[in-house]
């Protein structure tokens, strides 16, 4: 019998659905062929496995094309009894051998995982045992003597540990965020109550993000349920306070798995049943429930996925029996790598904790971050602050945008001035930037100036894209002087971080400059130094991702080509990372510059998928990829090559990638950040030569760099930092939009 010499893996989904799994079979299949490997799906996860025949089958690369967009699973999902005996695994074996498989990606949950993983540790035995049943010939078992496991983690609950976000929980974010805003409006226009329940059994993760991001007033999660017996009694205090305070609408969140300190369940109708009968509140339930699985999977979900898919199948194809078995996850925007089992019982220790009611433990388990955001939650959801004990002397501190419009601007006011209040300081919110700053469009900002800010696009304070010089640094020292501000907040881009800058030079001649400051990063474009992303990129990748999806189904109908060009100025990080969220073919951006001869080869290859049956082409262009070869010349070329193969279009999204309500991770991005900034100011402020400096994001790891440095750090030519992170992603991007074959 000749010997088999192409690797095959086979690859599943299991457990519940999440959206991203598409985005991650995509990713595994064309990765794994392009490797020259053979890639088999395995309908129905384990289910399927067992029953072999039809439920698997080989995949081309054809077969996982237009799914990047598709929620759920193509592969199927069930409950599989028979694969937790050893009889179900054993007819496992069997089926994969068939196959010649004997590497799999498992996609799923820590159920999955496990049974994935104990399926490897018995792999040896049952082949054995299929030998002496005469089932398999032993030289199939001596050809495939090792089972290769690499999981990912498909889950909306973000309970795994190993992965900063499991697959799937940022879209149901995103389901959850659009549900309580709409549901808030509803509330204010009654002075309703609402009770709103999410997914989460033994992790509150999205419940408290959710609360974190729409401005939630009470929250019950179970890795920390309320601290006071009479609890209830509490949470209709704060309530009754929000509303005495000027608060419309209550909303009230609770993870499905919430408990009491004595492991006694809290029910949504039970807390429904104390706001009727302690506040005599209206009150309504809303339990959302599978919306938050469904639908078309976010951006960021697609991104991930996508490199989470590519990455374990490299992984699965180069991995030894001696290796242990991994977990592919994300740490920042990179992907991470980590021994599955390990994973699988740190995760286990978290749901233990809880179900022994040792709560300080599972707080800690899930993480600093975890905690923070929780404590940061419970500071800006009171009615009003806290008055200090310590009778300390009160800061002033001013807050301003400059540069164009980012959503999740106004968030940051919000938390920026509620934390500020609580600690017992003042702050000033300046209008319209560095003008507004120079006339003196100054205001005091209360408690509730910023309510129902969390969710607003674009910027309330107002913006523009002036940088101080002249006359303006005499007319803002005046009036920093004047409102005797101890220390500044940029919220904004590159022109706010020239414009504090030039500030910090003229320190000699306008002593009043000398005071701690610090930049916030919030452009679309993505191109401030010092952070991988900035607050407001992804609310613009997920509406170039809305209109994407959109112009995709109208050129499947008639045979079309679109030439999308996204916004960026000279950085091409929506360009990169629009085309890995829709599956462009080819991504054309000003690092890399344009040649006619590239826009030919690139031709050749978008006619040559027609020839094949393709009915529809995407190439996706930054604004600035070139000055001669712009969408209007890349769209004339196309259409005139093209003949009557296609046709080509072209859609400019312009502004509309700037507009729209903030997303969820733009949203905790600018509360996270927010926080740090002020711990900064608060470190700073009184010193005899205070530091100014801008926060980065740098592998989930907040930095800050010294503002003198911001020079060195920028290609001034471009507006951009030299170093790009997300360049790294370029080979991806390649390697799943190659041709069809």
């Amino acid at each position: 019998m000749k010997a088999q010499t192409t690797q095959r893996i086979g690859v599943l989904t299991s457990g519940g659905d999440a959206q991203g799994m598409n985005a991650a079979v995509r990713a595994i299949v064309r990765t794994a062929l392009s490797a020259g490997a053979e890639v088999f799906a395995i309908y129905e996860g384990y289910r399927g496995m067992v029953a072999g025949g039809s439920y698997i089958q080989p995949l081309n690369w054809d077969s996982v094309g237009g799914i990047l967009q598709k929620g759920g699973t193509i592969l199927g999902t069930a409950r599989c009894m028979e694969f937790k005996e050893r009889s179900g695994r054993l007819q496992a074996a069997k089926n994969l051998l068939e196959h010649g498989i004997d590497r799999l990606v498992v996609i799923g949950g820590d159920g999955s995982l496990t049974g994935a993983n104990l399926f490897r540790e018995e792999w040896a035995g049952l082949l054995q045992e299929l030998v002496d049943k005469q089932e398999i010939d032993p030289f199939i078992a001596a050809a495939h003597p090792h089972l290769l496991i690499v999981g990912l983690v498909g889950s909306i609950d973000n309970d795994m540990y190993g992965t900063d976000m499991t697959i799937g929980t940022d879209s149901a974010l995103h389901r959850i965020i659009e549900a309580i805003d709409a549901i808030f409006s509803t509330a204010a226009s009654h002075q309703r109550t609402f009770v709103i329940e999410v997914m989460g059994r033994n992790c509150g993760y999205l419940a408290l993000m959710a609360a974190l991001a729409t401005g939630a007033e009470w929250l019950l999660i179970p890795e920390n349920p309320p601290d006071v017996a009479d609890w209830e009694n509490k949470m209709c205090e704060t309530l009754r306070a929000g509303r005495e305070a000027g608060r419309r609408a209550s909303i009230v969140i609770v993870a499905e798995g919430a408990k009491d300190r004595q492991g006694n369940p809290i029910t949504s109708n039970y807390i429904k049943s104390v706001l009727e009968d302690r506040l005599g509140e209206d009150t309504r339930v809303t339990i959302l429930g599978h919306v938050q699985r469904g639908g078309s999977p976010s951006a960021y979900d697609r991104i991930m996925s996508t490199i989470e898919g590519y990455t374990a199948a490299r992984e699965v194809l180069n991995a030894s029996p001696e290796e242990e078995s991994l977990l592919i996850g994300v740490h920042g925007n990179r992907p991470s790598k980590s021994p599955l089992m390990e994973c699988v019982h740190q995760t286990k220790a978290v749901a233990a904790a809880i179900q022994h009611q040792e709560y300080d433990k599972a707080m800690q388990l899930r993480g600093k971050e975890f905690v923070e955001a929780y404590r940061t939650f419970r500071t800006i959801v009171q009615a009003k602050p806290r008055v200090p004990a310590d009778g300390s002397k009160p800061y002033r501190f001013a807050v301003l945008h400059t540069g164009g419009p980012a959503p999740g601007m106004n968030m940051a006011v919000r938390v920026a001035v509620r934390i500020m209040l609580d600690k017992g300081h003042q702050i000033l919110g300046v209008r319209n930037g560095f003008t507004g700053f120079a006339e003196g469009l100054i205001e005091e900002l209360g408690w509730m100036s910023v309510s129902g800010w969390a969710p607003e696009g674009g910027a309330l304070l107002g913006t523009n894209r002036h940088v101080p010089e002249g006359k303006d640094f005499y007319a803002i020292a005046k009036n920093i002087e004047e409102y005797q501000i101890d220390g500044i907040l940029m919220i904004g881009g590159d022109y706010g971080y020239q414009g504090l800058y030039r500030m910090l030079t003229e320190v000699e001649n306008f002593p009043a400059f000398d005071i701690p400051m610090v930049c916030l990063p919030a452009s679309i474009n993505n191109n401030l130094p010092g952070s991988e992303v900035s607050v407001g990129v992804d609310t613009a990748l997920n509406n170039i991702v809305e209109a994407v999806d959109k112009i995709k189904q109208t050129a499947v109908a008639s045979n079309r080509c679109f030439i999308v060009e996204v916004m960026g100025h000279y950085c091409g990080y929506l360009a990169l990372m629009g085309g890995l969220a829709t599956g462009a073919e080819r991504v054309y951006l000003h690092e890399e510059g344009v040649t006619l001869l590239d826009l030919l080869s690139d031709l050749a290859h978008i006619s040559k998928g027609f020839q094949l049956g393709k009915r529809v082409g995407l190439v996706i262009r930054n604004e600035n990829a070139h000055n001669l070869y712009n969408t209007n010349f890349m769209m004339a070329l196309f259409e005139e090559e093209g003949g009557d193969l296609f046709d080509v279009r072209q859609a400019i999204l312009g502004h509309l990638q700037q507009g729209g309500n903030p997303t969820p991770v733009d949203r905790i991005r600018a509360t996270e950040m927010v926080v740090k900034c002020v711990d900064y100011l608060l470190q700073e402020v009184g010193k005899p030569n205070p530091q100014s400096a801008f926060i980065g994001l740098q592998n989930e790891e907040f930095v800050f760099f010294n503002l003198e440095d911001f020079p060195r750090m920028v290609d001034t030519k471009f507006q951009r930092p030299k170093v790009q992170w997300w360049m790294e992603m370029r080979d991806i991007a390649r390697v799943l939009a190659q041709p069809s074959a």
